[in-house]
């Protein structure tokens, strides 16, 4: 006895997985970097709307909305899948299936996760189903790195108070995520005068004086109150290797799940590049990216909504599901108040690389975990 779905919900997710399937082939070959998110969200508007979803649109933002139900000032629930990938291709994502896995750029993060919130969507839609309250269905934009969650920040901006839960489908099937992994991320650039390596020896040179920096800001002992850490992702500057270079730059972030913890490494990392203005050299700093943490939450609604969707999860894969911290879309809702979830419902592994697959296999679990979650609000 299936705890969540019943047979006539399971026949249609076994009859549907060819669908499925064929629907995660033609999206995951389109290109969708952040904030050129376009050519997707085209495709999941008109594949929305060919399955009887009405008054869908694109916002600002680029996020796919469908409404369903939130006519009025009532109550809603937000369920997001991303459409953005991390890789910055513009022409079609190479893909193949190859051993029962199929392999692309972003296939599992998060093409497949929107894919199973399509499909569960087509099953509201085929049986004229009625939400208990208002569901707003988003396939949103800019989930991803310097996409900093412009498109889930512009639908909690949208409805605002109005939301009682959130989730978004994202990630590997077996956690739950349920609290927020905030992040500062900058880009640090040092200008000096240059010159001549021979003819101007001596004068200030901009990747001497950055590399400086970074060995300071290596030199932080974390907070203990929580996890928290710190990375120099990338490096650039100069010209040439008999030019003193005259500009060099870098992009830095810090980690941590407490509010407490990002406040000191930003104190620390204000000091430091205050420290080299005081001493004559030209430091600029650009926000490339703040992600905040959890706070305001309902601490029993939150474990309520854990709760059930671990059970969800359990269910279907007959393995225990964690909770734990991790940065994704639920990072707005979570620091604005509102409960919300992340889950992924796809297995797959190397996410954030070029060669990363899922299981087609475990496609069908997926699906049953997506529908059982949303029939929920049904």
């Amino acid at each position: 006895m299936e705890p969540y779905l019943n047979q006539e919900q399971l026949d249609y997710i076994h009859a549907h997985i060819p669908e499925n399937i064929r629907l995660l082939e033609s999206l995951g070959r389109i290109p969708a970097p952040s904030h050129q998110e376009d050519q997707r969200a085209a495709f999941v508007k008109a594949w929305l709307e060919k399955e009887g979803a009405q008054g869908v649109y694109i916002d600002k933002a680029k996020n796919v909305v469908y409404p369903l139900g939130c006519e009025g000032e009532g109550p809603v629930v937000v369920i997001m899948a991303h459409t953005d990938i991390v890789f910055p291709d513009t022409g079609e994502l190479p893909l193949r299936v190859e051993g029962g896995r199929m392999f692309a750029p972003g296939i599992g993060d998060d093409t497949a996760n929107l894919v199973q919130l399509l499909m569960s969507v087509k099953y509201v839609l085929s049986r004229r189903l009625t939400p208990a309250c208002g569901i707003v269905f988003v396939a949103n934009a800019c989930e991803e790195g310097l996409g900093n969650l412009q498109g889930c920040r512009a639908i909690v901006d949208a409805y605002g108070e109005r939301i009682q839960e959130f989730l978004s489908f994202d990630g590997y099937t077996g956690c739950v995520t349920d609290n927020a992994v905030g992040s500062h991320r900058y880009e640090v650039t040092v200008r000096t005068a240059g010159g001549h390596s021979y003819h101007n020896f001596g004068n200030a040179n901009a990747i001497y004086y950055l590399s400086s920096m970074i060995q300071t800001l290596y030199e932080k002992q974390v907070p203990k109150e929580a996890k928290t850490t710190y990375n120099v992702g990338t490096i650039a500057g100069g010209t040439t290797v008999n030019s003193i270079a005259q500009e060099a730059s870098m992009m830095y972030e810090f980690r941590s799940e407490s509010h407490a913890c990002l406040e000191e490494m930003e104190a620390f990392f204000q000091s430091v590049t205050d420290t080299y203005r005081k001493m004559g050299v030209d430091v600029s700093v650009e926000v490339k990216g703040i992600r905040p943490c959890r706070q305001g939450v309902e601490e029993d609604a939150l474990r309520r909504l854990t709760e059930r969707n671990r059970a969800i999860v359990e269910a279907y894969t007959g393995a225990a599901c964690q909770a734990g911290a991790s940065s994704t879309d639920a990072n707005i809702p979570l620091s604005r108040g509102i409960p919300a979830n992340t889950l992924g419902v796809i297995r797959g592994d190397l996410a954030h690389t070029r060669e990363e697959w899922i299981d087609l296999a475990s496609v069908e679990e997926g699906f049953r975990i997506a529908l059982a979650v949303i029939l929920h609000y049904f």
